[in-house]
């Protein structure tokens, strides 16, 4: 059984900075590619940022130099450092991963979410 525990969220004033961490647990092979995902009241979830096991990242435009994803293979987790806030960035986050439980079985997991509120 695999799990996804975020972690990091909260209230912050505009212009302020947060991270999230999401630390994946149970029977792990392997694990591809990770991400953040948010969704805000009344929108569809959307991708802000992922990162390949190899390190290459995505991001959203409207994230782009100001959030940074990365990740640390040996602990299965995956982090997202969030700087310049806006009160756009609220919603709820979640963590999103491709993982292997081993050579033939695997799918995405997502975690519970953590919300963030950027707010004065």
């Amino acid at each position: 059984q695999v799990q996804l525990v975020e972690s990091g969220g909260g209230l912050v004033q505009p212009g302020g900075s947060l991270r999230l961490s999401c630390a994946a647990s149970g029977t792990i092979f392997r694990i591809n590619t990770m991400g953040w995902y948010r969704q805000a009241p009344g929108k569809q979830r959307e991708l802000v940022a992922a990162i390949t096991r190899g390190g290459s990242t995505n991001y959203a435009d409207s994230v782009k130099g100001r959030f940074t994803i990365s990740r640390d293979v040996a602990k299965n987790t995956v982090y997202l450092q969030m700087n310049s806030l806006s009160p756009e960035d609220t919603a709820v986050y979640y963590c999103n991963a491709d993982i292997r439980t081993d050579w033939h079985e695997g799918r995405v997991y997502w975690g519970q979410g953590t919300q963030v509120t950027v707010s004065s």
